[in-house]
């Protein structure tokens, strides 16, 4: 049972459900899950249908042709796995490429494109996971992109801040600036082309003849090596990117284990370093080593060793964390206990880093060569001299949204969709973009990050679950960008030290750091920076300064301190309880 410190007041009340449980970035995409688990559906089915809505209605920040790292619990096997959800940089690409023809720099449109991959996650958590069709769990989706879907005031600003980049791709314009201008709020945003899409791998799953696996991966077989693939070659050709139909032909999700750590009798578990999803276990491990509730929720220190111990994290994230297939990743001395005392004993209690920290030497509790990789011999395995980055303003553009469900049978699925049409143009005939996330990349052969052929870009989207006692306790997630891992370490936090319930930790007002490298293209960095909300008392920034911090202050409830979802059980009540952010259109709903 939870034991709520006291009771907290909260814009929307914590959802209860006994049966099954659905939380997304959209409340249709929730009440497309929702359906789907009253049609008898297990969570995988669910998560699946509410991603592909979320698809459908948050265009601005996900995407059919994006990516969609997932995490399940498999109740029966009691196994936490993930699927990758991540696109390959095409054979031709390489940092000499963009260095010699654009000035080191990543542009907009299809040269920063990777291979489509939320497709194939999509369909790899069906087969292996799921009890349902492709034309089951899409109907939802192909209903609101055929019919149309309320445009929503958050997509309508993101769209006005980047429409005339927009503009300059024609199928993009066809879509979203239909009659020569943007949609305004509550006019209906149509995706024929989409719907159609979704169709077309349905009319591939029905000529398997009704064998659901068969049908899932004949569907599969269309996107990546027919009809399809051959379009989006096609496309990308004409626009002089890289992707090539023998890219997408060998392409394959992965299903891979976890990383995890323990936190206070909870194993918090993440995707591993092919995404940032290290650096919220990594963070844990720091702040288990100080009495966080003695300090008191959201106080000066309190929120201090909060931001020590991100930052932390994020300087090794920016040292060692990249394809573990191409760069030899020390994750098992980043986890360690032991790296974790030994930045504790490096942060000062009075003061602020004031730029991005030194990073730590995880090798040294790396019990051998643990790593795994086909990396050679020469790639470096850690920094022989330090130097700070040079500072970069830039603000980062937000994408990203989230889904989790739970169902009857105590399965759990997380998942982090992203990748939205501001960056890159709309395939002509099939309503998506190609993923874009080639910018999370550097042009640097010597970053852990770096471009080359075949390699996945490091993710930001970064879905996750924590177990209690062997069981499932909580599904949650974020989007973000860079705050993503700083607003679900102060989520799992309230609910932990302070015993709040889903909604009461999800709205606390949150801070975030910008004391690294952004991993989007331009990579900003501001040394010492801080953001924090509204409700955060001035006195508090105010003592903040005075340790070092270089503090701004957000709007509160702004969209721009993520949007958490999450998902809790409690085993005692037998309750599952359910959290959405109101700083965007989250919402959750079960039975």
């Amino acid at each position: 049972m939870i034991e709520m410190m006291e009771p907290l007041a909260t814009y929307r009340p914590a959802f209860m459900a006994r049966r099954h449980l659905v939380a997304s970035g959209h409340y249709l995409a929730t009440m497309a899950g929702w359906r789907i688990l009253e049609q008898g559906g297990n969570a995988v089915d669910a998560g699946v249908a509410a991603g592909l809505c979320i698809d459908v209605l948050q265009p601005d920040m996900v995407n059919f042709g994006g990516v969609a790292p997932i995490m399940c619990w498999l109740a029966e096997r009691r196994e936490v796995v993930t699927i990758s959800g991540l696109g390959r940089w095409p054979r031709r690409a390489s940092v000499a490429f963009f260095k010699a023809h654009h000035g080191g720099q990543i542009p907009h449109g299809v040269l920063r494109s990777v291979t489509p991959a939320a497709p194939d996650a999509w369909l790899t958590a069906l087969e292996l996971y799921g009890t349902m069709t492709w034309a089951q769990v899409s109907a939802p989706a192909a209903e609101l992109a055929a019919d149309g879907f309320p445009a929503h005031q958050f997509m309508v600003d993101n769209i006005a801040k980047v429409e005339g980049r927009m503009r300059q791709w024609p199928a993009t314009a066809a879509v979203f600036f239909p009659n020569g201008r943007a949609h305004r709020t509550g006019e209906l945003v149509v995706q024929r082309d989409l719907a159609r899409t979704f169709e077309r791998l349905a009319e591939a799953e029905r000529s398997a003849g009704g064998d659901r696996i068969a049908g899932l991966r004949a569907a599969r077989e269309r996107f990546y090596r027919g009809d399809i693939a051959r379009e989006i070659a096609e496309f990308v050709r004409a626009e002089g990117g890289l992707l090539e139909y023998e890219d997408l032909a060998s392409f394959r999700v992965k299903v891979e284990p976890p990383v995890k750590t323990t936190y206070r009798g909870h194993e918090v578990y993440a995707c591993g370093p092919w995404c940032q999803g290290p650096v919220v276990p990594e963070a844990l491990n720091i702040l288990e080593g100080y009495d966080l509730r003695a300090l008191g929720h959201n106080t000066p220190a309190y929120l201090h060793r909060v931001l020590a111990a991100l930052d932390a994290a994020f300087a090794d994230r920016h040292a060692f964390i990249g394809d573990p297939e191409f760069v030899r990743v020390p994750i098992a001395g980043l986890l360690a206990k032991e790296h974790a005392a030994a930045w504790r004993a490096r942060i000062d209690p009075d003061r602020a880093w004031g730029q991005m920290p030194e990073p730590g030497d995880p090798w040294r509790f790396a019990p051998g060569d643990v790593d795994r990789g086909p990396w050679t011999a020469d790639q470096p395995v850690r920094a022989t001299v330090y130097s700070p980055p040079a500072t970069v303003r830039a603000e980062p553009e937000p994408d990203t949204s989230y889904v989790c469900s739970v169902d009857r049978w105590g399965n759990a699925f997380s998942a982090t969709p992203s990748d939205g049409i501001r960056n890159s143009p709309v395939v002509p005939g099939l309503g998506f973009v190609i993923s874009p996330r080639g910018y999370q990349s550097w042009v640097d052969e010597a970053h852990p990050a770096s471009i080359q052929p075949g390699k996945r870009p490091r993710l930001t989207p970064s879905p996750g679950l924590v177990l209690k006692d062997g069981d499932l306790w909580l599904a949650y997630g974020t989007p973000g960008h860079d705050v993503q891992p700083q607003a679900m370490v102060q989520v799992l936090l309230n609910l932990i030290e302070f015993g709040m319930d889903p909604q009461a930790a999800i709205e606390q007002p949150r801070v975030a750091s910008y004391n690294y490298p952004g991993t989007g293209e331009p990579h900003p960095y501001l040394p010492g920076a801080v953001r924090a909300e509204g409700r955060i008392a001035d006195a508090t920034l105010d003592a903040l300064r005075g340790l070092g911090y270089a503090v701004e202050r957000w709007p509160d409830f702004v969209g721009t301190a993520g949007a958490p979802c999450a998902i809790q059980v409690d085993r005692e009540l037998g309750l599952l309880i359910g959290g959405a952010d109101p700083r965007r259109m989250s919402y959750a709903a079960g039975w």
